[in-house]
């Protein structure tokens, strides 16, 4: 019988690198840790990645994930002795447009928020350096001299040579066939693999294990993962072919004559990464029509194994390598690979709680693995050991997604999530693939209408209205890094709101019904701000146990143990999640039994408003008293009311994202179309405009309204974000103590901006002084505001950089622009036009 550990803290699943790092930062942390590897260490998509380390990625949480990698993986060999494998030959990202130009510029502040050292190149500059290859098609680069290439294999033995000299355990060739959570701990069920005619089998031989946390980093076996613990995990396996060329005689000479490694090369607009090897060239393409693979797992009979060749499917991109790198045109293949790497709809890794379960982690759907394993082991572990990372990691959660997700819809958007590595990255990019599926009954009006919809959550939502009839292609073609063509219909849009009146499909939101006779007592405990009035509205926020945002909420009191929240569209799961969860624990502790229910898809929401909102309405509304009924004396500021517009009963919050007077009025779904059809005919001679979403983000910085997922996050507290209004600190509430014992390291503050003539900030940018040599802190939004006729943008400086009027500077395509800190709600903050009577 073996002499396999039964209790241990944490029990890592899979012994790829991203496996190996968590086990690794997990010890160091302390926690007896244990890695369960069914094969060899290395054995999934490891074993063939190329290894390359590139720090480039428009999110600040991965591009600060990918830093840590770069920096960590050079201090293994010091630590264990083992040689990592770190080639540090830098990375030039190359561009063949002034597109890409602009990308790289935007890629620059996000790198410049991480403190991502990188450099630009210019084509003369290029071929001084590396004279094989071709610039006088390229418009420039972007350099990293500090990252490179590494081997896979190494680095990942190193760092589990690192994981057992902090204490960790490390068993081969055990797979997990069962998990069940006792209440208590992790009963995980193992079975002892063997080797038999080739292949890797179950033996007679099983085991349980005891664990307090259970991490799965199980990589191609992401969809066996998700069947063992009932849930749904996005990671499909896609097809990656790479090639290797037999030696270059002249790349062997300019080596020869003393010359370094070229560093990594990518030319993004032809779709590759091409890399040194032994005299030769690698190329790696992200070419059109790699297919998703072991959509339902990985078969038992694939081990270390390989797909077919398809080497057709990449002659455009090897072309390509020829034109660039014009020596290596009669240079023979050498070797070829075709092996699954696993993406998620999005390209990037799901790190984090699983929904529904307690102590389970997920670290699945890495298609840049041997870049992410060590700053996501880093994270994570802290994530697990200390409540929360130093970064926000919400944009990697695996909750983005939710249960209406299927295997066919993860495939085909991994698909595209392939495709798209080297695709133009724009700000205001809406892939398409998938689409649509989600949809309000609306959809074919406001369609016919000329919406160009983005996709949140899945759900199809008007990002603007462009003209009536467009091309299915016209957002395709409408995108840019600085203003493009739909920035005129946003800015008329917003004027319209402002001037008349605007109407905004809002149905995206996330929805839930607290009831119960514990309902009060928990809604209080879970949230910030002080409960409202039967009738009444509050914003309100719930803290992780670190003290920072987890969630946003609008809270409205239809009775006395009956309450709606109301949180954003694209965190549906992440905040249903985490309300069931509070609920449970809460029940836990002896607390009045609370129903969650919920109501996403089952009420409809618009927003309407504007100054002739009320006089839209006025027109619809079913009421003794028409001419009173929505007055502040019946229907005040803050308040919800239940209505009747025509034929169509309404919820109606008297409360507008945009600063405007309006209502959001929440309706059952399946009279929306009616509902729709009686407004638009409301509005006419009123001014009504449709309004997307686009100009309420721009609309709504105009009133320092803070978004999560921008200003609202697990980085900063609500009294960081400038919220005190909404926490009241004579009440307890989950998360309080943590809160104020953080005190305030940072606060958001709202922005104008002096900038180009034709860009606006997308909320990535540095913020500087007002010398522009010292960085203070980040944008976390930005637009237009048509208020002022300027550049407007949230973001987060040191405390002492928060007065009204202070002079910053602002970095936006390397040049840097005047800024300075207005006061919050610089439009109107008297909140007079919001209150206004009629």
């Amino acid at each position: 019988m073996s002499d396999l550990k039964t209790h241990v803290r944490a029990l890592v699943v899979g012994g790829g690198a991203v496996g190996t790092s968590i086990a690794y930062h997990l010890a160091k942390a302390g926690w007896d840790t244990m890695l369960l590897e069914r094969d060899e260490l290395t054995s999934g998509s490891t074993w063939h990645a190329a290894g390359l380390l590139p720090l480039f990625n428009m999110s600040y949480a991965t591009t600060h994930i990918h830093k840590y990698s770069v920096d960590f993986y050079k201090t293994l060999e010091a630590e264990t002795g083992l040689d990592a494998g770190f080639y540090v030959v830098g990375n030039l990202r190359m561009a063949q447009t002034d597109d890409r130009m602009d990308e790289y510029m935007l890629y620059s502040s996000v790198a410049e928020t991480a403190d991502v050292y990188h450099e630009f190149l210019s084509p003369k500059e290029i071929k001084d350096r590396w004279p094989l290859v071709r610039t006088e098609d390229l418009k420039g680069a972007l350099f990293h001299p500090q990252d490179g290439y590494i081997n896979p294999a190494d680095v990942t033995m190193a760092m589990a040579k690192g994981a057992r000299q902090h204490g960790a355990t490390i068993e081969r060739r055990w797979q997990v066939d069962g998990y069940r959570w006792t209440g208590a701990e992790w009963e995980v069920t193992v079975t002892k693999m063997v080797e038999k005619g080739g292949n890797l089998v179950p033996s007679d031989e099983q085991s349980v294990i005891h664990a307090e946390h259970v991490v799965t980093a199980t990589g191609n076996h992401a969809q066996r993962t998700a069947k063992l613990l009932g849930i749904k995990i996005p990671a499909i396996v896609v097809e990656h072919q790479y090639i290797v060329t037999e030696p270059d005689p002249a790349l062997v000479e300019w080596r020869n004559a003393g010359n370094p490694q070229h560093p990594v090369l990518r030319d993004a607009d032809a779709k590759w990464y091409v890399r040194e090897e032994r005299g030769g060239w690698i190329l790696g393409p992200y070419e059109r029509g790699a297919p998703a693979r072991f959509e339902y797992g990985v078969p038992d009979s694939f081990r270390a194994d390989l797909f077919p060749l398809d080497l057709e499917r990449i002659e455009e991109e090897y072309m390509a390598m020829i034109h660039r790198i014009p020596t290596s045109e009669t240079v023979g293949l050498k070797d070829d690979f075709n092996g699954p790497i696993c993406y998620t709809p999005d390209g990037n890794p799901l790190v984090g709680p699983a929904p529904g379960l307690r102590n389970m982690w997920l670290a699945e759907g890495f298609s840049f693995g041997i870049t992410a394993a060590g700053g996501t082991g880093h994270y994570l572990a802290q994530m697990m050991t200390q409540g929360e990372a130093e970064i926000d990691m919400a944009s990697l959660d695996p909750k983005r997604y939710g249960s209406w997700m299927t295997t066919e819809y993860g495939a085909r958007k991994n698909e595209e999530a392939y495709e798209h590595v080297f695709i133009l990255h724009h700000p205001d990019e809406e892939r398409e693939a998938c689409r649509p599926l989600r949809t309000a009954p609306v959809y074919d009006r406001q369609k016919a209408l000329g919406a160009q919809f983005g996709q949140v959550n899945g759900w199809e939502r008007p990002n603007y209205y462009g003209p009536a009839g467009a091309p299915e292609d016209y957002d395709h073609h409408a995108r840019s890094f600085r203003r493009a063509s739909w920035w005129t219909f946003a800015r008329e849009e917003a004027t319209a709101l402002r001037e008349s009146a605007g109407l905004i499909d809002a149905t995206a939101f996330a929805k839930h019904w607290v009831t119960g006779p514990g309902a009060t007592a928990f809604v209080d405990w879970f949230t910030t701000n002080r409960l409202p009035k039967v009738g009444r509205i509050n914003l309100t926020y719930a803290l992780t146990e670190t003290g920072t945002t987890r969630t946003e909420y609008t809270v409205v009191r239809l009775a006395e143990q009956h309450y709606y929240l109301i949180s954003a569209g694209a965190w549906a799961a992440y905040d249903g999640d985490y309300l069931r969860k509070a609920a449970e624990d809460f029940m836990g502790r002896g607390g009045g039994w609370v129903s969650i229910q919920d109501v996403t898809t089952a009420w409809g929401v618009f927003a309407l408003a504007g100054p002739n909102s009320r006089d839209i309405l006025k027109r619809l509304i079913r009421d003794p008293d028409p001419a009173t009924a929505l007055s502040n004396k019946r229907f005040p500021w803050l308040s919800a009311r239940d209505i009747e517009l025509g034929m169509v009963p309404v919820t109606a919050i008297r409360v507008a994202y945009t600063g405007e007077l309006g209502w959001e009025l929440h309706h059952p779904i399946e009279m929306q179309t009616r509902l729709w059809d009686q407004l638009m005919q409301a509005g006419e001679g009123l001014g009504l405009r449709l309004v997307g979403a686009r100009a309420q983000n721009w609309l709504r910085q105009e009133k320092s309204y803070r978004a999560f997922g921008n200003e609202l996050g697990r980085d900063a507290t609500p009294l960081e974000a400038g919220l005190d209004r909404f926490v009241d600190l004579s009440k307890e509430f989950h998360g309080k103590a943590a809160m104020q014992e953080k005190g305030l390291r940072s606060m958001c503050v709202t922005v104008l901006i002096d900038g180009p003539a034709d860009a606006d900030p997308w909320g990535k940018e540095a913020l500087f002084d007002e010398t522009g040599t010292t960085r203070l802190g980040r944008l976390t939004s930005g637009g237009y505001s048509v208020a002022f006729g300027k550049q407007i943008g949230m973001g987060y400086v040191p405390v002492d950089k928060a007065a009204v009027g202070t002079k910053l500077k602002v970095r936006m395509f390397r040049q840097t622009y005047d800024a300075v800190v207005v006061e919050d709600s610089p439009y109107d903050p008297q909140n007079a036009r919001i209150r206004q009577d009629g």
